[in-house]
């Protein structure tokens, strides 16, 4: 975990390779329930806010809350997903509701150890925070006549703290390179998720990140790529 966090409070980000990141999540919790929290990707909904009117985009959403000194981390009420036009130049300026992930995939041990071991490293980072974690689902599918955009709005920071995305599923894709950028727009380095559990962690403060467009390598068979997105924001504590 200590070398993990000097690379985020040095570097400003990390790639983690799924054997290190199992390895990892195994101090915190149980993934054996992997196969059916995967799958429930295969039942997201339709981004219907894609204002390049894209329709490449699918996903679920859920909002958590974890406060010092309480163990548990909470499911907020279901709620809409905000990014000022600073952030997103492309979808940004709106809430946009999007379908809740559902109960039970919300329930999984899997999920439950990935918030656990995120919140234990941010945490370590920023003590005594109390965090607003939100949790994207996103399936982004390509054709041979429509490349799809992981991050249509380009080169982006997400007007949060901390972020992870962890890789769930690449299927008959190719492409899809994370590129991390410094606020000056200095390269400072890139990577491709391949393997599920493959994961990028990012202080959002201090850099951008984005990714290239998938494309599928049959163009007679379905791609896709999957990946869970999970965000932390420092909040006041309620008062």
């Amino acid at each position: 975990m200590k070398p993990l966090q000097a690379s985020l409070s040095e570097a400003g980000f990390a790639f983690v390779a799924a054997t290190a990141m199992r390895d990892l999540l195994a101090r915190f919790g149980r993934i054996d329930d992997w196969a059916a929290f995967a799958a429930s990707w295969n039942d997201l909904g339709h981004d219907t806010y894609m204002a390049d009117g894209g329709r490449y985009r699918k996903r679920r959403f859920a909002v958590f809350s974890a406060l010092p000194g309480i163990a548990a981390i909470a499911r907020a009420p279901h709620q809409p997903h905000y990014q000022s036009r600073d952030y997103n130049t492309l979808n940004g300026g709106i809430e946009r509701w999007f379908p809740p992930v559902l109960p039970e995939i919300a329930a999984t041990a899997s999920l439950q150890t990935i918030l656990g071991c995120c919140r234990s490293l941010f945490d370590a980072l920023r003590p005594a925070a109390s965090w607003h974690i939100e949790l994207h689902q996103f399936r982004i599918e390509a054709r041979a006549d429509m490349r799809g955009q992981p991050t249509p709005e380009g080169m982006h920071r997400d007007g949060v703290d901390y972020v992870l995305v962890l890789m769930i599923e690449r299927h008959n894709i190719r492409s899809g390179e994370t590129s991390i950028h410094a606020l000056d727009g200095r390269p400072l380095g890139s990577f491709t998720l391949t393997a599920p559990l493959d994961a990028a962690l990012v202080d959002d403060r201090r850099v951008y990140h984005g990714v290239t467009a998938v494309e599928p390598i049959d163009a007679g068979r379905e791609a896709h790529r999957d990946v869970l997105v999970v965000t932390f924001r420092q909040q006041d504590p309620p008062g």
